[in-house]
């Protein structure tokens, strides 16, 4: 998975180049590989790389509920709001 996500990686950037490169001469080429570069990038390199890394993690542990800011601020659960 490792190496496929690099790969898809690698492609997207060098599409993206290219596209840069060739947008003089034709430009609709250009625009394209641009494009698949970006969507490469965004939408299939991103997301894959973050389920590679988020596996095995508790998501409860990354949300924002009062349980967590409470946390967040110093606070135990049962003293509430005394001072």
């Amino acid at each position: 998975m490792k190496y496929f996500i690099f790969l898809v990686l690698i492609a997207s950037v060098s599409s993206i180049l290219y596209g840069f490169s060739i947008q003089e001469t034709d430009l609709v080429l250009a625009n394209k590989c641009i494009g698949f570069g970006t969507v490469g990038i965004f939408l299939i390199a991103m997301p894959l790389f973050l389920f590679k890394v988020s596996k095995g993690k508790k998501m409860k542990d990354y949300m924002l509920n009062e349980e967590n800011i409470r946390k967040m601020q110093g606070k135990d659960k049962k003293s509430g709001d005394k001072k």
